[in-house]
């Protein structure tokens, strides 16, 4: 139990300039992904709230909910490092199912987005949020074994 919470909460990337990269660069992109993907979620344009596709022939209330959670929820929580390995798991299944099933035969331009979320999400996961996070906090406040 003590390395699952390790693994999750804990990454120093040594040199404090790697902390802040990452810092910055985690927090830009879950501005741009709640910016852009999320506050449509709340639009509504031309009488309709915007149409969130089912590949996966779930039950709309869940595709609709798992795709709000992803596009607003995830990106606050990972922009201020808290549970942020954890919490990236359902945006990453978003992106991808995006890319490898939703735009599979579009053209790259549009494949490109889904993508690079996907690519950028995967690289936090694996770097975690860093010193400056919420994360590393409740680490080193609760869990320093």
């Amino acid at each position: 139990m003590e390395k699952i919470i390790q693994y999750l909460l804990y990454s120093d990337l040594g040199l404090q300039i790697n902390n802040v990269a990452v810092l910055i660069f985690r927090f830009l992109l879950m501005l741009e992904l709640f910016r852009v993907h999320g506050m449509k979620k709340f639009r509504i344009q031309n009488g309709q709230k915007e149409h969130v596709p089912n590949p996966l022939h779930l039950p709309e209330k869940l595709n609709a909910l798992v795709a709000t959670f992803s596009d607003t929820i995830v990106p606050v929580l990972v922009a201020i490092g808290f549970g942020t390995r954890l919490f990236l798991l359902p945006s990453i299944g978003v992106t991808a199912i995006g890319y490898f099933v939703v735009h599979r035969r579009d053209d790259i331009e549009v494949r490109d987005v889904p993508y690079m979320y996907t690519l950028a999400m995967l690289f936090l996961l694996v770097l975690g949020a860093g010193t400056y996070s919420a994360d590393a906090y409740l680490y080193n406040t609760y869990f320093n074994f």
